[in-house]
């Protein structure tokens, strides 16, 4: 435990920092809070007045004697009473009816204006905190969308998408709906505490005492089931994360996953990660439950305690009815703070779990910071050259050792290799997603780690086989990569890529919503699509990725053509992974195992019998 307590005390730290650009607010709901409960605890102080008036009344009216500590600061308000009252205490005013009594109806009048003051004070508290709380939240959020657009795609490669989508949704909306209560409901609580134990001295020492054994007593049982709770919440939030990643990706495959039969196993997986997340939940829950209960014994015991004490000092003469009155309604009022204290530490438990996890995202290494002066290149001729580029996923895992490739403008050049050669991870180095551990690659004899990686990224068009379209318009997909582009450009775009005739069958034509899935259009379709936003955004350099290999033949056949035209005067890398797409290739770069082992074209490659010719023999023999 002592182990994970600095690390918690830092994630307390860093949630109060997200505050801080809201000192005045927080300054101004302290206030209300205070106010609040100095109104809130008055009001017992004030009933209890109004208790002894009506009981000096029944005792008079009964034995027609009223007999009175002329010192006692509990009849200090009883203005009528007092002036009536003789040197041994005694009433000697006239018969003290109810008519006759102006002071009740004073003290139930102040009553009211206290309860209701105190009211609108917590109501003020509440709302600024709640303005503070959600304003923290949107900084929160907007660090965290920040992040994701400067982490490494070597993040997403080794974490689950649902284990990302769990820290940047459902663990800050964990910390955004308990953070609100806790804010509130502490601040309450620490003042409340604070009041009811001044006033309890004011009317008693003996019963205060009392009252303050039940404080430390109380605090002691909640921290110790706060620490055994803290690791069940921790495992609660993590539960939660690994399934929700593991629902996101079994929803995405679930025709896969029936295809094959796998219902049954992922049924089985489900269940284990289940009973895991159940055990921890019920641990959790269990510890947080036994808090309220605990409280409440130790709570009960003192306020027995004071029932006794104020029972016999009421019997003495030394304290009034009134006084142990509102003494009583003081120690119930401390219960009730020190209970809301222990249901704080159980959601802080879970809150700082949550934190946790979300500041873990936050602090993980971003891409490095771009160079300063960067040179921007505008447009660019196409030649590109790979010199001595060495690049591993670690220092220790060098894939590419020593590449070397030289690409001049126009040139189609095809990318092959077996599953795993590299292929993918050649274009990603094209474009910077991942820097080089050694050599350089230049285009137009610029070193890209000379320009900033927007620049280079600006440079590339890609048309891929899993397609990406977002829910809005096709007329705002298409020009999703040149966001300036006119309307009349986006539609000669579609013109272009031969999906301008199904895009206007459609219900709204251009201005057709595309669905979350894109589930109202066709793949072949859908890549149409994309091959307009390559040719809306004019891109200089183009990477394709067979686009066609899942479409019917009429459907490839308008995509090649669009294609041809696409690739005119440009440089553009295809990746194949059948051969025959590249067979009239200017350059082919043959990767194995991350390497590049052998270049030239279709003809020089099968004449060397080399790998390229074995791939191809074993597509065609």
């Amino acid at each position: 435990m002592s182990k994970q307590s600095p690390k918690k005390n830092s994630t307390a730290k860093r949630l109060i920092g997200y505050f801080k650009p809201y000192r005045k607010k927080v300054v101004f709901l302290l206030i209300c809070a205070i106010v609040g409960v100095v109104f809130l605890i008055t009001g017992p102080r004030v009933l209890g007045t109004a208790t002894n008036v009506i009981t000096m009344r029944a005792q008079y009216n009964q034995t027609g004697v009223l007999n009175l500590d002329v010192n006692n600061p509990e009849l200090a308000g009883i203005g009528e009473i007092r002036e009536n009252v003789d040197a041994e205490g005694n009433y000697a005013g006239p018969p003290l009816k109810e008519g006759e009594m102006p002071v009740l109806k004073m003290v139930l009048m102040i009553l009211v204006a206290i309860y209701g003051l105190s009211a609108f004070f917590t109501y003020l508290q509440q709302k600024t905190t709640a303005q503070v709380a959600q304003r923290a939240m949107f900084d929160l959020r907007e660090n965290v969308d920040k992040k994701i657009q400067k982490l490494p795609l070597n993040y997403y490669d080794t974490h689950t998408h649902g284990d990302v989508l769990s820290r940047t949704t459902t663990d800050i909306e964990t910390i955004s709906t308990s953070l609100q209560q806790i804010m509130t409901q502490l601040l309450t609580a620490i003042f409340t505490i604070i009041g009811i134990v001044v006033m309890m001295f004011t009317l008693n020492w003996q019963m205060a005492l009392i009252a303050l054994v039940v404080l430390p007593v109380a605090l002691f049982v909640c921290s110790r089931i706060a620490k055994k709770s803290q690791a069940f919440f921790k495992g609660q939030q993590e539960g939660l994360g690994a399934v929700n990643s593991y629902v996101e990706e079994h929803y995405a495959g679930h025709d896969v996953l029936k295809l094959y039969g796998g219902e049954d196993r992922a049924e089985h997986e489900f269940d284990e990660m289940n009973d895991t997340l159940n055990e921890d939940a019920r641990r959790a829950q269990f510890a947080s439950s036994i808090m309220m209960p605990a409280t409440n014994l130790v709570g009960n015991l003192g306020y027995v305690g004071i029932c006794i004490l104020g029972g016999l000092l009421t019997a003495g003469g030394s304290l009034t009815i009134g006084a142990i009155q509102a003494f009583l309604q003081y120690m119930q009022q401390f219960t009730q703070p020190i209970i809301q204290t222990s249901n704080i530490v159980n959601m802080m438990q879970s809150t700082l779990a949550a934190a946790d996890r979300v500041f873990g995202f936050l602090d993980e290494p971003e891409i490095p910071e771009e160079r300063e002066n960067a040179v921007h290149i505008e447009k660019t001729e196409g030649h590109i050259t790979f010199e001595h580029v060495k690049f591993g996923y670690s220092p220790d895992r060098i894939l590419i050792t020593d590449m070397n490739a030289e690409i001049k403008h126009g040139q189609k050049v095809g990318i092959c290799g077996p599953t795993g050669a590299g292929k993918t991870t050649l274009i990603n180095l094209l474009m910077r997603f991942y820097d080089l551990n050694g050599g350089a690659i230049r285009i137009d004899g610029t070193d890209t780690t000379d320009m900033t990686r927007q620049n280079v990224r600006s440079l590339f068009g890609m048309v891929l086989q899993d397609t990406w379209l977002y829910s809005a318009s096709i007329r705002d997909n298409i020009r999703y990569g040149r966001p300036e582009a006119t309307d009349e450009e986006v539609e000669e775009a579609c013109r272009m890529a031969n999906a301008d005739y199904f895009i206007r069958t459609l219900p709204e034509g251009y201005d057709t919503v595309i669905d979350e899935s894109a589930g109202n259009l066709s793949s072949g379709q859908k890549q149409l699509l994309t091959i307009a936003r390559a040719f809306c955004a004019n891109p200089q350099i183009l990477i394709l990725d067979e686009a066609t290999s899942s479409v019917d033949t009429r459907t490839e056949k308008l995509m090649t053509d669009a294609m041809k035209k696409l690739t005119e005067g440009r440089t553009n890398f295809q990746i194949a992974h059948r051969l025959s797409t590249i067979f009239d290739a200017d350059l082919i770069l043959v990767l194995k195992d991350g390497d590049l082992v052998e270049q030239g074209t279709h003809d020089e490659l099968m004449k060397t019998g080399g790998v390229y010719a074995a791939l191809y023999n074993s597509q065609f023999s």
